[in-house]
């Protein structure tokens, strides 16, 4: 499968493009390529990527997320049909105005789905479950070696005795009459000389395409509360953010799982600063190490390393001890440490001392 073009190129648009401007390129696109006015072969799917970048671009929300991780962001957020939930007003405000309800489906958001998934949409109107919150505190340790999780979810689970089915044992659910198992029913009014058709939720089975005529008498549908064991790494090079892990979230019945968000955060350290994969740390001298040079031991994430300090360093100095910060997640480089240097006066001095630096002072 080919890689997914920016979305940005897609609609011919920038960054720094309103909404109402992508909005309004979008609408000459749809123009263009809308299956019920172009019949070449490769509409269909130009129509379905150009749908797909204006469902993303015209949410401020999955705007902002594909702006700051591209593809990577959005597809590990959100499935196919979530990019387009709440997406549905935007769609039929443009085809509203191009296609006035003449065009399959009343030319509006439901057509539009119908065009990206086929048949009539079933699972666009299936719940999902709430994501859950999961806050995991690491230390810069953690980061430079990578951690395991071990967490014990309390969550609905898929009910023991009937498999998550809902159904008593040795029954199963049976296609909903009223939609043919689509979820969806066509419903058509005539004004004057045109015929609207809407798509609507199926009332029988809510949507679903499938009704249990026997429940199982344990659970609501298929699932339980209970706990749910979860192992998963946080790699080395992580920082401060929400990650997700999808499907690990709450499940409800016929619907779809939420995700579980795990929100890492990196506690502050005892002797070391981070900014991104670099590490920086105090080091103190005496006047005396920094004038005549030596050399100093320097506590690094995981040894001691020796560090020359040269006559004459200068207080302030930042010193470099390289490949000795933290990994980075996207490459196998390594960040730096960088010692600063902290030159310490002495508050009191012996006489003798006073009259030697004096002695110092005077010399030629």
């Amino acid at each position: 499968m080919s890689a997914k073009r920016d979305y940005y190129e897609v609609l011919g648009v920038t960054k720094s493009s309103n909404p109402d401007e992508i909005k309004s390129q979008y609408r000459k696109l749809a123009l263009k390529f809308h299956p019920d006015r172009n019949k070449s072969p490769d509409a269909q799917e130009h129509f379905k990527e150009i749908s797909e970048a204006y469902a993303v671009l015209s949410d401020s929300d999955k705007r902002q997320l594909y702006d700051q991780h591209g593809h990577d962001g959005v597809d590990g957020r959100y499935s196919t049909e979530d990019i387009f939930r709440g997406a549905g007003g935007n769609f039929n405000d443009v085809f509203q105005d191009l296609f006035g309800g003449r065009s399959r489906g009343g030319g509006g958001f439901e057509s539009i789905f119908e065009n990206l998934f086929g048949g009539g949409g079933r699972g666009f109107n299936r719940q999902r479950g709430n994501d859950l919150l999961h806050e995991s505190y690491i230390t810069l340790e953690d980061v430079l070696h990578g951690k395991q999780v071990e967490l014990d979810l309390q969550k609905y689970v898929d009910c023991p005795d009937c498999n998550g089915t809902g159904c008593n044992p040795g029954t199963s659910k049976s296609t909903c009459k009223d939609c043919n198992g689509n979820g969806q029913v066509r419903v058509g009014r005539k004004m004057g000389f045109s015929t609207f058709v809407t798509v609507q939720p199926c009332r029988k089975c809510n949507g679903i395409g499938e009704i249990i005529e026997n429940p199982c008498k344990k659970c609501q549908r298929g699932k339980v509360k209970g706990t749910k064991h979860l192992s998963f790494n946080l790699p080395s090079g992580i920082d401060n953010g929400d990650y997700v892990i999808q499907g690990e979230g709450e499940s409800i019945p016929d619907g779809e799982n939420g995700d579980l968000i795990v929100r890492v955060r990196v506690e502050p350290h005892s002797h070391f600063r981070r900014d991104g994969i670099d590490l920086y740390c105090d080091a103190k001298l005496s006047m005396i190490d920094a004038t005549l040079g030596t050399e100093i031991n320097v506590k690094t994430l995981e040894k001691t390393q020796t560090l020359k300090i040269e006559s004459g360093t200068q207080p302030n100095s930042i010193l470099k001890i390289k490949s000795q910060g933290l990994p980075n997640q996207n490459s196998n480089r390594r960040g730096d440490l960088f010692v600063h240097v902290v030159v310490e006066i002495p508050k009191k001095l012996s006489k003798q001392q006073k009259s030697l630096l004096d002695e110092f002072q005077n010399l030629d």
